[in-house]
């Protein structure tokens, strides 16, 4: 569970003005990884409107126009540069995917939080018992279970399902905390949020990507652990800062920089300036983990870090370029 302290100061007006909030967050946020993408980002993305109309979303309301202004490929290629074309591909599924998935729940999840429970249950039997789908959702989410399970070993495709269950478990906790009165703590937001982030359940294509399989000591490891931890947050809530602006007019309130907002009482921008200090405290600790024990891990482990350096600079590239977001460039920075 993440912690963070809720007695933060604001910042103060003054200092540094910007033209927008996003140029607020590209001046203010820590980013010591650099930009990479995938060579194979095309072929991706042409594989993921193939597959989307072979699983019956496509024909679905909505879901074209979202994938388009979403670019799932291209967050794939973002965040998981180096992967062969394979492993991208099954990426690129994977992301697309919980995007229609994330957004029906939200849409069906902040009026009627009961009426959720058939579409996620259904994922939970996919999941866990290799149950039939009776929706296209559950088809995609079968066939998507099916090319992990070809590409991973058992054990990492167990990991795969696990990781995908605990998604599928946050959407539902977001629903619930959406019914609350009173803004949710920073804490309770953040842990909700590290579930429906949905980047854990990509860590075992990573390991599948290695030419050899990641050491148990290794992927055990406590600072691989709380490296992990770390890097879903940073990259999570870099996300959150782009997408305040969309979550606010939505009238979401899992967004870390809304939770700031909330408890602060102060402007968005004010409260996007605390959730940036947050996300750069979480990457200056991976950074130093990862300095510590980097010569320690085997290159299949090395590799398996650089999975979550991965997301943690895709997030922010991917975030501050996608037509999801772009209310976030004309969004006043003003406090």
């Amino acid at each position: 569970m993440s912690r963070t302290r809720e007695d933060v100061a604001v910042p103060r007006q003054g200092g540094p003005r910007y033209s927008s909030l996003a140029e607020l967050i590209d001046a203010q946020l820590y980013m010591p990884f650099p930009f990479r993408s995938n060579p194979r980002e095309a072929e991706a993305e042409a594989g993921v409107e193939e597959w989307l109309r072979e699983c019956g979303l496509l024909d679905e309301p909505g879901v074209a126009e979202m994938i388009a202004a979403t670019r799932p490929a291209q967050l794939a290629s973002y965040s998981s540069p180096a992967v062969d074309p394979g492993i991208l591909q099954i990426v690129a599924h994977q992301i697309a995917y919980q995007f229609v998935f994330d957004d029906r729940a939200e849409q069906i999840g902040h009026r009627w939080p009961d009426r959720l429970m058939p579409m996620l249950c259904e994922s939970v039997a996919v999941l866990r018992d290799g149950a039939a789908p009776a929706t296209a959702l559950g088809a995609a989410l079968a066939d998507l279970y099916r090319q992990v399970q070809e590409r991973c070993t058992p054990e990492q495709a167990a990991r795969w399902a696990w990781k995908s269950r605990e998604y599928v478990h946050g959407l539902l906790y977001e629903a619930v905390a959406q019914t609350g009165a009173a803004p949710p703590r920073i804490d309770l937001c953040a842990s909700i949020r590290s579930l429906t982030a949905g980047i854990e359940p990509f860590h075992p294509l990573y390991e599948a990507a290695q030419r050899r399989e990641v050491p148990a000591r290794e992927l055990h490891h406590p600072v691989l652990r709380r490296m992990t931890r770390l890097s879903v947050d940073a990259a999570v809530w870099t996300a959150d800062l782009f997408s305040a602006v969309k979550e606010q007019r939505a009238g979401g309130v899992i967004n870390l920089a809304l939770a700031h907002q909330g408890r602060q009482r102060c402007s968005l921008p004010a409260a996007v300036s605390l959730a940036i200090r947050q996300v750069n405290g979480a990457v200056r600790e991976f950074e130093g983990l990862w300095s510590g024990i980097r010569a320690e891990l085997s290159p299949a482990g090395s590799g398996y870090v650089d999975g979550m350096i991965g997301w943690i600079s895709g997030c922010y590239h991917w975030s501050r370029t996608t037509p999801r977001y772009a209310e976030t460039a004309a969004a006043p920075a003003l406090r």
